[in-house]
Parts: C-alpha cells; structure tokens; sequence
C-alpha cells in the first residue's frame, strides 16, 4: 500500500508538472504605487510565459485611448522572442487628474486570450493601485506669498526713445520730400504758367467782354502781338508766321487761326474802316494758345 500511494503521488505531480509547463503564465513588474501628480506616465511590464503551440489573440489586447479618463492608457507595446513569441507586454499610462487631496486610481485589470493546441486558454492580470497627490496643498500657509493668489505684475517699461527718435527724423524727412515734390509739380508750373507770354495775355484778355469798345479791342490785338513776339524771341509779322511755327511746332495746330488773326489785325490797325472783330474769337485763340504753351513745359 505505501508503494502504490507513492506510486500515486510521484504520477500526480508529474501531472501536475506537464499541465504547468502547458498553461500560460505571467510575471508583473509593477510601478511604485505613490508619488504621482499629473502629467506623469506610469509604465506597467508583464512577463509572458506562452507554451509551444499557443499565440496570443491580439483583440484581447487593451486599446489605447479612452480619453477623458483620469488614467488614460497611451500606449500598447507587445516584446516578441526571436520565433515570434510574445515575451513582453508593456502598457504606458498618463495621469490626467489634477485632484485637490490624494487620490487613489487603479489601472485596470487585462485579460488576455492564447489560441492553438491542445486547447484555448485565458490568462488574467489583476488591477494595480496607484496614488495621485494634488500640485498644492489644498490650505496653503498663511505666509505672505502663498496664500490668495497675489495680483498681476506691472509689465516691465520699455524705452521706446530710439524708435520715436527715428519716427520724428523719418517724419521730418518725409516733410522734406513733400516741400520739394510740391514745389516741383505744382509751384513751378503754375509760376511758370503765370510767367508764360500767352499764360500773360489770357489772364489779361478774359475778362474782355463780346464787344469792346475800339481802344479795348486794339489793346487786345496788341497784347496777342507782344505774346507772339516775346514767344518767338523777335518781331512776328504775317509773312513770317511760317517761319515762327518751324521754330516753335507746338503751335502747328493754330498756323491757319494765326493767319486769320494776322488778317483781322490788319485791318483792325489799317483798314479806314475796320470791321468790328468778334472779341470771343480772339479770347479763345488766346487761351489755345496758352494751353500749347502749357502742354510744351
């Protein structure tokens, strides 16, 4: 009877023994459980022992995410052996609560799934507890400084003397550029207009009325006279108005008005009986030729 409980026992745990070395089986590293404030990762390793014959379902793995938790897994990583057994299973989570006195978060237990031979199994890894302490104690000292929250800081004052130096002298230098465009395109013109012989002429021939009285009238012929001459630098009489407009094209357009006005102040001067001439007409070839004048500077 000794000899076959022996017997009976030394079979069991060679049972025993061949069962174990065909389940799976684990070995935790855990994290510390204390010390942790948000924003810290905590990493949990598991030791995989896989008999042959037996892979891991890669579904019952946990997924990375879930957010808005206060423990928030963010990252699965899986160590295999050089045959592709899985060794290692690593899983990263981050603290993302901020509590206002210690508290105590679980990272959560993981149930993992090997198929194959001689039959499916299912190895579970319990929950591990860890402790999460606030920034700042909930009653800060009464202490100066750390008590209420101290009032915003007065922002540092800058000197800004260079920049508004070089704002005035580019200002300044602005001005300057101004004065001189000005006087080149708009006091220059307008002084040489007033300054022009027929720019002179009209200013005096367009207050003339339509039909001015003979002394009048004259004057005007006179004053159209004393612009041509001052314009072609000598005296302008009708045989050289050909001339005059070689030397001077921009008055080509008014060769035949300046012909006729020749006519009309010829017998304006020396006609016994000179026809009364249309003063308009004469104002407008004026301001004609003040307008070529203009248009040649």
């Amino acid at each position: 009877m000794t000899r076959r409980a022996s017997t009976l026992a030394l079979a069991s745990a060679l049972l025993a023994l061949a069962l174990a070395d065909q389940a799976v089986g684990a070995n935790s590293s855990e994290p510390r459980a204390f010390g942790y404030t948000v924003g810290d990762v905590v990493t949990r390793r598991i030791a995989l022992r896989v008999p042959t014959g037996l892979r891991l379902d890669e579904d019952s793995l946990p997924r990375a995410g879930g957010r808005g938790r206060a423990l928030e897994l963010q990252r699965v990583a899986v160590h295999r052996s050089l045959t592709g057994a899985p060794e290692e299973l690593q899983l990263d989570y981050q603290v993302f609560l901020a509590p206002r006195e210690l508290r105590v978060l679980e990272m959560p237990a993981v149930e993992l799934r090997f198929d194959g031979s001689p039959q499916a199994q299912t190895l579970r890894i319990g929950a591990w507890p860890l402790t999460v302490a606030p920034l700042t104690p909930a009653d800060p000292s009464p202490r100066d400084g750390l008590g209420e929250l101290r009032p915003d800081q007065e922002p540092p004052q800058l000197d800004t003397s260079a920049p508004r130096e070089r704002l005035l002298a580019e200002a300044v230098v602005g001005v300057l550029l101004l004065t001189y465009l000005a006087h080149v395109y708009l006091v220059l013109p307008w002084s040489a207009q007033r300054r022009r012989p027929f720019g002179r002429a009209w200013t005096a021939l367009r207050a003339l009325s339509d039909e001015p009285d003979p002394p009048k009238r004259r004057a005007a012929y006179e004053r159209m006279h004393a612009a041509l001459n001052e314009t072609a630098g000598e005296v302008v009489f009708a045989p050289g108005l050909a001339g005059f407009i070689a030397r001077q094209p921009r008055f080509a357009p008014l060769s035949d008005d300046l012909a006729v006005f020749f006519a009309r102040s010829r017998a304006e001067f020396f006609a016994s009986d000179p026809p009364v001439s249309d003063a308009r007409w004469l104002v407008a070839l004026c301001r004609r030729c003040r307008d070529l004048e203009r248009g040649s500077a």
